[in-house]
């Protein structure tokens, strides 16, 4: 269980200009966010919304929804976290983050509530988001929920469909220590009478959820994977069939590259189809809404200076493996040099191995990102991880980040850095290398 969000927005200046000091520890429950809402009117009423949840993925499904909306015409706002470089990343309408001035007019309209309510961090980016959106005069809103679901701060909207992409151990101290008791925290978005859709395939799981939504009320639709096939992984793109609800077999691509990410299109597909009619989009919309997808730091891959780079975020074990089938599918150049930076209540001594036994060297560096009680310790993570690589096995750390990137570069030569880890460590490398997301 957990009421709220674990990052932080560190060295983002305007963090501080948008909120008044916030309420500090954890704090269970929905009730403070609800009566801040109410306090403003429930602005998150005033527009239809899906709801995105899950342990990986929901992002891509998120953003991919968002584009296919936004190709039918309907101004679209879009609510994520984390972000990678700038606090901005997570409010965007029609693609792009809202502007700064308007973000912070938003910010100066609700702040004496933030501070009556006692707000935490998440909690009060929740209700800027709802409060900006409202104000930004969206016709339909993508919502992805920060952390497990039930007692996520945004589980207060009443979504027209519920997302749930699938549910793998991660923040096993708030969500529980097994599959089942993380699920029964992520179908805590399920809503009477409405759709949840899921990509997920084990059946422990999706017994979980079946209950849940039986409980509530709830009509669940689950995606079988076999109608996703003919998966082309491509540098810059991804290429299936799927056999949709509506149209009948598609020939799709999405630019986000990964047979992870075929799956995650076909299940906004999914999604979108289950929507009411006046918000449902066209085949037209569908096909070129997939198209002009945009979801930096996952499977990104970049050519910087004679070398190729490939930012992802892989933050647990699932992500990491599909990080590894990634890297089995391409042919980049070598030598292939990890640099990791990962945040210490993380699996890393079980996700980092497969991808450092692909690579041909690794180097551990601490994001300066990272938020000060979540750090790992970059030189105990090397002692620990090292008897689980081959001998002789090339892994060493720098703590400092931007000596730690400039030394992958050089043992990359024109080969190629691989950037995982964190949110945090992506971010903070294409801030360094100005390849920041919207210009940062």
């Amino acid at each position: 269980m957990a009421p709220d969000r674990l990052d932080r927005p560190i060295t983002d200046p305007l963090f501080s200009r948008l909120f008044p000091p916030l309420a500090t520890g954890v704090e269970w429950g929905l009730g403070r966010v609800v009566t801040a809402l109410e306090e403003l009117g429930n602005p998150h009423w005033s527009y239809p919304t899906i709801h995105v949840g899950g342990t990986n993925g929901k992002g891509s499904v998120a953003a991919t929804l968002s584009s296919v909306l936004a190709a039918s015409r309907l101004r679209t706002g879009l609510y994520t976290s984390p972000h990678l470089c700038s606090f901005r990343e997570r409010f965007q309408v029609g693609g792009r983050p809202v502007l700064e001035k308007r973000l912070v007019d938003a910010a100066d309209q609700i702040r004496e509530v933030l501070v009556r309510q006692r707000l935490t961090f998440f909690e009060a980016a929740t209700v800027l988001a709802f409060h900006v959106l409202h104000r930004e005069r969206v016709e339909v809103a993508v919502v992805e929920v920060g952390l497990g679901g039930r007692l996520d701060a945004t589980n207060v909207v009443r979504p027209e469909v519920s997302v749930v992409t699938n549910v793998a151990m991660d923040h096993a101290d708030y969500l529980g220590n097994t599959l089942e008791l993380i699920a029964g925290e992520k179908a805590g978005i399920a809503k009477a009478g409405v759709p949840l859709v899921t990509a997920e395939g084990d059946p422990a799981v999706l017994d979980v959820l079946r209950k849940a939504c039986g409980v509530v009320g709830a009509p669940m639709h689950v995606l079988d994977r076999s109608r996703v096939r003919d998966v082309v992984v491509e540098r810059d793109q991804t290429s299936f069939k799927f056999d949709t609800r509506t149209w009948g077999v598609l020939d799709l691509t999405i630019p986000l590259a990964g047979e992870h990410q075929a799956l995650n299109a076909a299940l906004a597909v999914e999604a979108v189809e289950h929507l009411p009619n006046e918000l449902r989009p066209s085949l037209r919309d569908v096909v070129t809404g997939l198209a002009g997808v945009g979801w930096p730091g996952r499977a990104q891959i970049e050519e910087i200076d004679r070398r190729t780079w490939l930012f992802d975020v892989a933050h647990n074990a699932a992500g990491a493996a599909s990080l590894c089938d990634l890297l089995d599918r391409l042919t980049l150049p070598r030598p292939w040099v990890v640099l990791v930076g990962v945040l210490d209540d993380k699996e890393w001594s079980r996700m980092l191995p497969p991808i450092f036994r692909r690579a041909d060297r690794a180097i551990l560096t601490q994001p300066p990102s990272a938020p000060a009680e979540r750090r790992w310790d970059p030189n105990r993570a090397a002692t620990v991880l090292r008897p689980l690589l081959p001998d002789g096995y090339q892994l060493t750390t720098e703590g400092e980040f931007e000596r730690a990137l400039g030394h992958a570069q050089s043992a990359a030569g024109k080969g190629t850095v691989i950037v995982t880890g964190s949110s945090h460590t992506v971010g903070d490398a294409l801030r360094y290398l100005n390849r920041c997301p919207f210009g940062g």
